[in-house]
């Protein structure tokens, strides 16, 4: 089980699925399955994996076609942070036909699109398995859906890094530019964190780097650095700092990166280049029936 994956809230989650519904509503409903389906008629189709992957977004599915029928019956087969193979059913969904076609749109977009982040997540987890580093995002996400995204990346066995800019002190290049130097920005953030805030700094050189530690700093996040530039920087930080690498880490590169024996990778790559995984909705024959329980 993924220690790291707690459920987020129905409260928390009925805002995006709300949203979402009224933009693919529109004006009118549905007016395709309204034109085309009887009012009455009943069916179950199953939301099926077309390929293998870890799933996120199973309580977005369901809140999907419940909040547009609270009748519709959603029963899942599979849980968030769980890896499938294709064809796998991940829950059975009966109810109102029309219901049913209306909400699918909206379902499949949370989650086809959270488990591809959760796959890729979790296939880059696998790849710097036999390390120490740890896998983390960034806040490069899609306005609106950080919560969504930084909760898939858990799914996929990762780790988050700030979900805003109020969780902790992160100096970048331009705070460093604007407060003078990294000793300046970092004596005045050390006036102003309280003892929850972390206080991390960005360096791109190893001369920076010393001129931090010297400080004083609870993490360094070194930034494009070169594989033996990040080994000298995790022999600098012993017992001092801890370390995140940063800066175009891509699955090509992460495991070289996570041999440098640093402490975090931060990937922007996990939310903002995301392949969807293939997920459908699959209608099962024979299951049509008006109100009365007979066949359509």
């Amino acid at each position: 089980m993924n220690k790291h994956l707690f459920p987020l809230p129905d409260l928390l989650l009925r805002p995006y699925v709300e949203f979402a519904l009224t933009e693919d509503l529109g004006r009118r409903g549905d007016v395709t399955s309204y034109a085309t389906i009887a009012p009455d008629l009943k069916a179950t189709l199953n939301i099926v994996s077309r390929q293998s992957g870890v799933i996120a977004g199973m309580s977005l599915a369901r809140l999907a076609f419940y909040m547009i029928d609270a009748d519709i019956e959603f029963v899942a087969q599979c849980r968030d942070g769980q890896r499938v193979e294709p064809s796998t059913v991940l829950a059975e969904v009966s109810g109102n036909a029309q219901a049913l076609l209306s909400a699918e749109r909206t379902a499949l977009n949370f989650l086809t699109h959270l488990s591809g982040i959760a796959t890729q997540t979790n296939d880059i987890v696998n790849l710097v398995k036999e390390t120490e580093a740890v896998i983390t995002c960034t806040r490069k996400t899609i306005p609106g859906l950080r919560t969504l995204q930084k909760y898939a990346v858990r799914a996929g066995g990762g780790r988050n890094h700030r979900l805003g800019l109020d969780d902790a002190i992160l100096i970048k290049d331009n705070h460093i530019a604007i407060a003078g130097s990294i000793t300046a920005a970092l004596r005045q953030a050390k006036e102003v964190a309280g003892h929850l805030i972390p206080l991390e700094i960005e360096v791109d050189t190893l001369e920076q780097l010393e001129e931090a530690l010297a400080v004083g700093v609870d993490l360094v996040l070194l930034d494009n650095m070169s594989l033996d530039e990040l080994r000298d920087a995790v022999a600098l930080c012993q017992g001092r700092a801890r370390t995140e690498a940063s800066g175009g880490v891509n699955p090509e590169t992460v495991l070289g990166v996570a041999q440098t024996g640093v402490d975090f990778i931060a990937m922007g790559w996990l939310t903002h280049t995301v392949p969807s995984l293939d997920i459908g909705l699959d209608f099962i024959p024979s299951t049509a029936t008006d109100n009365r329980g007979t066949q359509a």
